[in-house]
């Protein structure tokens, strides 16, 4: 290999399994090398330039030793963080992908990747819009708000919609997807500065702030004195028990997340499960990747609709690797304003 070909390669790596809240210090910066041509031989392979990477809650399970099988696994102490991303190829042994291929998908945080056998890179055909939304609107966040919501939910004109964590990076689309249906939605989010996001910007009908309120089963009932036909669930724990008491009769739950659990170390019960027989409450997990089938389905709603104006997406941009670690610690504490993404090199 030429040794023109080799560049500096700065990674996030993980410094040691994580408990409780992670910190910065539990990554740490460091910068090796890489030759920015696949390796004679290697099959089906592809090198990167990575643009964007995406913090994402889901992440914060990967830092623990899972003692426990999981949909995703650990990472490893001492390799970089890998996650959701947008990416330049670079390098293709791959039939599906050729040099100058923009692509989001699973990649390593670091400036260049080579990943073998790429099944979770998905090529990026319209880059009209930023190219940072497939990150978000135009990526998993987006998969997943759709999925959960139109999929899972099955909303219909007229019905009631709440939505927990509603201006992160899947909530505030989770809303304005209801909004396109007719639905009434209320969010809730952590600040007055998100609390006016969703009301003013994302287009929601109502909003509070969670921290201000003593009592969430009376914010709910404030919000919703009809009950409430789908929630879409971002939070679990005390929001979980409240929404249960104020579900109406068939309704729906779609279970996206709980990031009020992911740092606790025995994670709290809920407490009103017996809601959901009497209420006939149909509640349900899912992941993003249940629906990458219907990628080119979503495309054709969401696509149209954000040149349109109709939706809008607020995103929280950290510039630089060296920000990474800060940025995915702060959305365990909601620092972040919208959907959080690193920007790692200029497109």
């Amino acid at each position: 290999m030429a040794g023109e070909e080799a560049v500096s390669n700065k990674q996030v790596i993980l410094s040691d399994y994580v408990t409780g809240f992670p910190k910065e210090s539990d990554m740490k910066i460091i910068t090796g090398s890489i030759n920015l041509k696949v390796p004679e031989g290697s099959k089906d392979t592809v090198l990167l330039k990575n643009l964007y990477l995406s913090c994402d809650p889901y992440m914060r399970g990967r830092m623990s030793k899972l003692d426990k099988p999981s949909f995703v696994a650990s990472f490893n102490p001492g390799e970089p963080l890998s996650g959701y991303g947008v990416s330049k190829v670079l390098d293709s042994t791959h039939p599906n992908y050729k040099k100058d291929d923009l692509v989001w998908g699973l990649t390593s945080w670091e400036e260049y990747s080579l990943i073998q056998s790429p099944q979770h890179l998905i090529k990026i055909l319209d880059a009209n819009v930023p190219l940072s939304y497939y990150t978000g609107i135009l990526g998993m966040p987006g998969l997943t708000a759709y999925g959960g919501l139109y999929e899972l939910c099955s909303p219909k004109k007229g019905e009631y919609v709440y939505v927990s964590a509603a201006s992160g990076a899947v909530g505030q689309l989770v809303g304005q997807f209801a909004k396109l249906v007719g639905c009434y939605v209320v969010g809730s989010a952590g600040s007055k500065e998100k609390v006016n996001l969703l009301k003013n910007k994302f287009g929601f009908d109502d909003a509070f702030n969670y921290k201000e309120e003593p009592d969430l089963d009376a914010a709910l009932k404030r919000c919703f004195p009809e009950g409430i036909d789908i929630y879409f669930e971002n939070v679990g724990g005390k929001m979980l028990d409240a929404v249960l008491l104020n579900m109406r009769i068939h309704g729906r739950i779609a279970v996206c997340g709980m990031i009020s659990q992911y740092n606790l170390e025995k994670p709290e019960g809920v407490h009103n499960l017996m809601q959901v027989v009497g209420k006939r409450i149909r509640m349900e997990g899912f992941l993003a990747g249940d629906f990458y089938h219907q990628y080119p389905k979503f495309l054709e709603l969401v696509m149209p609709a954000i040149k349109e104006g109709k939706l809008v997406y607020v995103e929280d941009i950290a510039e630089g690797l060296e920000k990474a670690p800060s940025a995915l610690v702060g959305i365990f504490t909601g620092q972040n304003v919208g959907k959080q993404l690193v920007v790692v090199a200029p497109e």
